[in-house]
């Protein structure tokens, strides 16, 4: 068992460790802005890998983070706890029944090599299944009802997202329009932009995925300057769309290699889409 010595920093506060994982990362959102560089990198990989931390060492930990064991002991202690130990009994306890051992299962399809597509196919289905299973835990039930109560009440949606974020939009502003509903979908076709036509009544679905589009950034601040409402669908708690603003949903989706699907992401959306179709007819 590795220990870590750590010695008393300035960093370093005397506040209750949080008792829950929705307390944990409403914590790691508001304080991630003023962590140093190491420490910013630790809350970067536990955000984007929760499930991660419940089955690893701090040195495994702080290996994939690209920090020193001590510089994730010196995290674990900014979010209020006493060591490693601390914390990731809490996230043992909250996300072992939750999240799916797929690494098990991929682990034995990469045995049989990804040279056939019918291989390549059984790996995408695998990490499909695993990040559906996962959208159920990332994502908030009250956050979803309020995002869709916001668009349903929307004089006009907007539809931003682009680079792999744009199947979603893509399909959000197809099923809108067939259940006429009143969207237009930011394309930035010939680096035309139409932020202009966002009004404060307006709401905006702004979607954006590490590593992150600069213009939905850009699109989504300025929405929320006007008083339209923004529904963030990104991956992590502290990725900048989410740092901006607005309903949160969550969506970690798995990849297969350098390649990544929209299999959660795709499945959120017509969520989205079918329940905003059915509160309109009824207000």
């Amino acid at each position: 068992m590795e220990c870590v010595k750590l010695e008393k920093t300035d960093l370093m506060t005397n506040i209750a460790a949080p008792e829950t994982i929705d307390a944990f990362f409403e914590r790691l959102t508001g304080e991630v802005d003023r962590l140093p560089k190491r420490l910013k990198q630790c809350a970067d990989y536990v955000a984007a890998n929760p499930d991660k931390v419940a089955v690893s060492t701090i040195a495994e930990l702080a290996e994939a983070a690209d920090v020193q064991p001590s510089a994730f002991m010196r995290f674990c202690q900014e979010m209020g706890f006493s060591g490693f130990s601390q914390m990731q009994k809490l996230f043992r306890s909250d996300y072992s029944q939750k999240w799916p051992d797929y690494t098990t299962r991929l682990a034995k399809l990469r045995e049989h090599g990804t040279d056939s597509p019918s291989a390549l196919l059984a790996e995408f289905v695998d990490v499909g299944r695993a990040s559906l299973e996962n959208l159920i835990t990332t994502v908030d039930p009250d956050a979803l009802q309020s995002a869709v109560k916001a668009l349903a009440h929307a004089d006009t949606i907007h539809l931003v997202g682009f680079r792999r974020a744009f199947p979603v939009t893509s399909y959000l502003s197809y099923a809108f329009e067939k259940m006429s509903v009143p969207a237009i979908l930011h394309s930035g076709i010939a680096c035309m932009s139409m932020a202009q036509l966002i009004q404060k009544q307006d709401a905006v679905i702004a979607v954006t995925f590490a590593p992150y589009t600069q213009e939905t950034l850009t699109i989504a601040g300025l929405a929320k300057d006007r008083g339209a409402d923004l529904v963030a669908i990104t991956d992590v708690v502290t990725s900048p769309l989410a740092r901006i603003g607005g309903t949160q949903l969550l969506v970690s989706e798995l990849d297969v290699g350098a390649f990544r699907a929209l299999s959660a992401s795709l499945s959120l959306a017509i969520t989205l889409a079918v329940s905003v179709g059915a509160a309109r007819e009824r207000i």
